[in-house]
C-alpha cells in the first residue's frame, strides 16, 4: 500500500511556487494547467486547480481563508527555525512560532490558501518520549 497527497487550491501556478520555494519539492509531471504532481516528499504531492465556491465533499463548499481540517501534513525536517523561515519566505503564515516539546521542536503554520500544517523536529526519543510521562506507561 501507499499513498499520496492532494491538495485543492485555486491557482496551481501560485501553488506550484508556494510548494517548491517552502519544501524544496519538484515539478514531477504537469497534466494540463491546473494539475501538478510535486515530487521529494516520500509520497508524490498533487495540486489540483479547484475554485472557491465550488463543491467540495459532504455538500460543503471550498474556500480558502483559513480553515480547520482534521487531517493536515506534519513535514519533518532537520531544523525547525529555518524550515520555518524557508516557509514563510515562500509566502506561508505563522500560527505558533517554533517551541520545544518532549518529542522535538515544532512550528505551526499555514499556506497561502489556508491548509495548516507543521514543521516538526524529532528530539533522539521522539514520540517515545512521551511513553514516559503517559499515565500508564503503555507502549504500542
Amino acid at each position: 500500500m501507499s499513498f499520496l497527497l492532494n491538495i485543492d487550491v485555486p491557482d496551481v501556478a501560485q501553488a506550484t511556487r508556494f510548494y517548491t520555494a517552502a519544501f524544496g519539492l519538484t515539478v514531477g509531471r504537469r497534466f494540463g494547467t491546473d494539475f501538478v504532481e510535486l515530487l521529494g516528499w516520500p509520497a508524490p504531492v498533487y495540486l489540483l486547480t479547484k475554485q472557491a465556491g465550488t463543491l467540495g465533499a459532504g455538500g460543503d463548499h471550498r474556500r480558502y481563508a483559513r480553515h480547520w481540517t482534521p487531517l493536515h501534513v506534519d513535514v519533518v525536517v532537520e531544523d525547525v527555525d529555518a524550515a520555518v523561515e524557508r516557509a514563510l519566505r515562500a509566502g506561508a503564515i505563522l500560527e505558533t512560532p517554533a517551541r520545544d516539546a518532549p518529542y522535538g521542536r515544532i512550528a505551526m503554520l499555514a499556506d497561502p490558501f489556508g491548509h495548516g500544517f507543521c514543521l516538526l523536529a524529532f528530539s533522539e526519543k521522539g514520540y517515545d518520549a512521551l511513553l514516559a510521562s503517559s499515565p500508564d506507561g503503555a507502549q504500542a
